[in-house]
Order: C-alpha cells, then sequence, then structure tokens
C-alpha cells in the first residue's frame, strides 16, 4: 500500500512535538511539586487535551501505514471531541495569556496572601518552546489534518456528535477538576480559583457549548 508521505510526516511531527511538550512539564508549578497535587498535571484541560491530541495523530500515523478501516473510524471518533477541546484550550490560554496572565498562570499561594510587601513575584512561565508544543501544537495539526487529510462529517454526525461528546467530556472535566480541588484547595486555573461554584459552572458550560460549536462551524466551513 503506497504511503502519503505528507500525512504521516505530519502525524509523525504532530506526535514527536507533543511528546516532547509532555517530557518537558516542570516537576514544580507555583513551588507546589505535582506529585503531591491530586491530579497531577492531569487536572490541567491542557494535558488532558494534550493526551486526546496525541491518541489522533498517533492512530493517524497508524492509519498512513495500514489500511485498516477500524484505525480510522476510531480516530474520526477521537478527533471529534479532540479538536474543539485543543481549539477551546488554545483560545481560552493564549487570550488570557496575553491580557490577563494573572488569570492562567499559576501563583505560590504563600506569596499571594495579602503581606506588608508591595511586591509580589510574578507567575512563572514555561520556556516558549514547551508552551508552544503544549497549548498550539494540538490545534494546529489537528486543523490541517481535519482540512486537508479527512473528509467532512455529516450534518447528522457532526451536529449530535459534537453535542454528545463535548457534553460527556465537559461533565467529566468539571467533575474531575472539582474534585481536585476539593482536596487541593485551589483550583488548577486562578480563573476558577477566584469564581464561587455558580460562576464556574457557568464557566463549563459556555467552553462545553463552545467547543461543540466550533466543531460544528469548522464541519460546515469544511470543502
Amino acid at each position: 500500500m503506497p504511503v502519503n508521505i505528507g500525512a504521516a510526516l505530519l502525524h509523525a511531527t504532530g506526535v514527536s512535538v507533543m511528546t516532547y511538550g509532555y517530557l518537558h512539564l516542570p516537576d514544580m508549578v507555583a513551588n507546589i511539586r505535582m506529585s503531591e497535587m491530586k491530579g497531577g498535571h492531569f487536572q490541567f484541560l491542557t494535558i488532558q487535551g494534550l493526551l486526546l491530541a496525541w491518541i489522533t495523530m498517533a492512530l493517524g500515523l497508524g492509519c498512513d501505514l495500514s489500511a485498516s478501516g477500524l484505525l480510522k473510524r476510531i480516530k474520526r471518533t477521537i478527533l471529534m471531541i479532540a479538536l474543539p477541546i485543543s481549539i477551546v484550550i488554545s483560545t481560552i490560554y493564549w487570550n488570557l495569556l496575553l491580557f490577563m496572565p494573572h488569570m492562567i498562570l499559576m501563583s505560590d499561594p504563600e506569596t499571594t496572601t495579602p503581606t506588608s510587601s508591595s511586591e509580589v513575584p510574578l507567575p512563572e512561565r514555561i520556556p516558549i518552546e514547551v508552551d508552544l508544543a503544549l497549548h498550539a501544537a494540538p490545534a494546529i495539526t489537528m486543523f490541517i489534518d481535519f482540512y486537508f487529510l479527512e473528509r467532512r462529517y455529516s450534518k447528522r454526525a457532526s451536529r449530535w456528535g459534537s453535542i454528545v461528546l463535548a457534553g460527556l467530556a465537559g461533565a467529566w472535566y468539571s467533575w474531575w477538576v472539582e474534585r481536585c480541588a476539593s482536596y487541593n484547595g485551589f483550583f488548577p486555573y486562578p480563573f476558577l480559583t477566584e469564581n464561587p461554584y455558580p460562576i464556574r459552572v457557568i464557566i463549563y458550560c459556555v467552553a462545553t457549548s463552545f467547543a461543540a460549536v466550533s466543531f460544528m462551524v469548522l464541519n460546515a466551513l469544511h470543502p
């Protein structure tokens, strides 16, 4: 079976870049060792989205090297939720990072407590190459994969599939991050920590709706 070199290169690059990002995650965030926190790195939506994107790219590479119809169907199903989640992550992360970094970057709880000092250290940034691997590469690679290598989904699959999958993903993450926060005493994202439960529910619902709608729009615009 002839191999689509361009597709294989895209998928292999995506897997490699995302693996690089994951392997270079910091052991400590805001002076807190991640291994000591409930959920560790996987309390971050970024890392859960990264895992889904990595699986999508790995399955894509498997499809490039084989003629498995089963792999193709599994890949297309996961892509339907991995792509919109990556869009939600990139949209929220980069906008908050540019305009309200204190709402997306964790700070040391000890240094953010009001003291007599007027100097509060800024939240630490991860290296830009790791930042891009985590918060840009998943959305970019899957966007290219969807528009140039995949056929569009049917209207029925796009509408109901995206709603169901986004709803399940949103329900899972909202439950998981709330559970982790009940142990850790704070959320992985300051914009959740600083808001009461009713507002957090609205945030979860808006993010879930945005994921579903973004996939429907991308599918509708697919040539």
